[in-house]
């Protein structure tokens, strides 16, 4: 890199660690095809981005903002539609639409909420096992 740019630069954004975050991301967006504001000369992207700054044909707060935005880790939440709601799970729509009356479903959950008598704990464990259980 020409020394007389860096110096100039060091004009317009007189933190040279600045400096270089700036200029390696809008080098690195010259890169992704985005259009010169000046006239390349047969220059490679990093020269030519600190031509741009030094000749202050960018708005550097657009390029900071950039440049935060490239190096955030958690992506922008993109907005939720009613289509994408719909994939959300339910209790329908993950076990399937059933058609159950209120009282079947009144009687499941009594039967969910009552406590087990040792008799039916042994009636189910024989039932497991066939039959056979040891005494």
């Amino acid at each position: 890199m020409a020394r007389v740019t860096v110096e100039d630069c060091v004009l317009k954004v007189p933190n040279r660690f600045e400096l270089v975050l700036l200029g390696a991301q809008r080098a690195r967006n010259i890169s992704r095809g985005e259009v010169l504001t000046i006239d390349r000369d047969n220059d490679k992207n990093p020269v030519v981005a600190l031509r741009e700054i030094a000749e202050e044909t960018l708005n550097l707060g657009d390029l900071e903002q950039d440049l935060v935005k490239s190096l955030s880790r958690v992506p922008e939440p993109e907005p939720v539609d009613e289509e994408v709601l719909d994939l959300i799970p339910t209790d329908q729509n993950i076990f399937g639409l059933q058609d159950v009356s209120a009282e079947e479903e009144a009687a499941a959950l009594a039967a969910e909420s009552e406590e087990m008598s040792p008799e039916d704990i042994q009636a189910a464990i024989e039932a497991e096992l066939g039959g056979k259980t040891r005494r």
